[in-house]
């Protein structure tokens, strides 16, 4: 991953439309928007839940989904395996990080065929540890959302890749809400996993727009993923709550720009602001004065520009003579003082 700024995600998730070339479109379309990777998800509709229709594999959160049953979902919303290889070689040509969420060992071993660079566990998949240790066993970055995690969930995970002997290791903050309220962001949470976990962290973004991209940033975001879509007429199970080429554009073009307005700790003095300071406070003469006249608050003032004695020494030059006749607008100097 990139080290120098924030490595933006695309994610694909279900938005290909069931078809490759709206896929590979798609993964142009995330190049022109300034991602820096594309993620896939590898799974099949059995690998990821069992076909049974009955409630408990009925979705009833309140969400757009409600309704289906959990392997009609994932039927239609999966990307076919043989799809994964075209859609890596595109990624390539153009210059972007493609990688993919296992959500089952068959699916890290497809993955690693693949020479992928990352892997990424999903939300609700942070309580599979056989999984997590497996895909950390593959020594590649791991990247961990965390919607529906406990601490102590979190702390499992990151120990469990660590026993792997793999500490290359992503912590997003992540709102399980699709879309997501703002008021459910949390994103001080970003600095907290760093501090509490002493990982990298990031943001799995799920709300609405930029703003949260950017506050993440600021707060120390290395990793920023949102869901991408080429068109949201194309529809599919994840569409309602994507960003479409422009939003995207508008994403990152703000990220950067907080990265910009951030910059670093800079206490240096640069001739630009050498040159500034000559309009900061100084002493000035504010009246005519004669030889011995006292300085006074009546006859010196501190003003702009800086030409004249720093103003610390304000009260230790009053009631001190000057040494000469001086006009108004005379700079105050140790030179001018009996």
């Amino acid at each position: 991953m990139l080290s120098n700024k924030c490595f933006i995600i695309a994610e694909l998730s279900a938005n290909h439309g069931g078809s490759l070339e709206i896929a590979k479109e798609t993964v142009r379309a995330a190049k022109r928007a300034g991602a820096d990777a594309i993620k896939l998800q590898t799974y099949t509709a059995d690998t990821i839940t069992l076909d049974v229709k009955t409630d408990l594999f009925k979705i009833t959160q309140g969400t757009a989904w409600d309704g289906q049953y959990l392997h009609d979902l994932y039927k239609n919303a999966s990307l076919p395996w043989e799809w994964h290889k075209p859609l890596y070689d595109v990624a390539k040509e153009e210059g972007l990080v493609c990688f993919s969420s296992p959500f089952d060992k068959s699916a890290v071993d497809f993955l690693e065929v693949l020479n992928t660079p990352i892997y990424k566990v999903a939300s609700f998949e942070i309580t599979d540890i056989p999984l997590i240790k497996y895909i950390a066993s593959k020594q590649k970055p791991i990247i961990i959302s965390t919607g529906i995690a406990t601490i102590e969930d979190i702390e499992l995970a990151i120990a469990t890749c660590k026993e792997a002997g793999n500490t290359d290791i992503t912590i997003l903050k992540c709102t399980s809400a699709y879309p997501a309220a703002p008021e459910d962001a949390n994103l001080l949470t970003i600095p907290d996993i760093v501090k509490r976990f002493g990982v990298k962290s990031g943001l799995s973004d799920h709300t609405m727009g930029a703003e949260a991209p950017m506050v993440a940033v600021a707060l120390g975001a290395t990793v920023i993923e949102k869901h991408f879509i080429l068109d949201k007429s194309i529809g599919g199970a994840d569409a309602h709550f994507s960003m479409d080429e422009n939003e995207f554009k508008q994403m990152v073009d703000a990220v950067r720009l907080t990265e910009r307005l951030i910059g670093y700790v800079d206490y240096e003095m640069t001739d630009k602001k050498k040159k500034s300071r000559e309009f900061s406070r100084s002493l000035f003469i504010t009246e005519d004065v004669k030889v011995g006249d006292v300085i006074s608050e009546d006859n010196i003032r501190s003003v702009r520009p800086s030409y004249g004695l720093h103003p610390k020494y304000y009260n230790e030059i009053l009631g001190k003579n000057f040494k000469e006749p001086y006009k108004k607008g005379t700079p105050l100097s140790w030179d001018v003082i009996l």
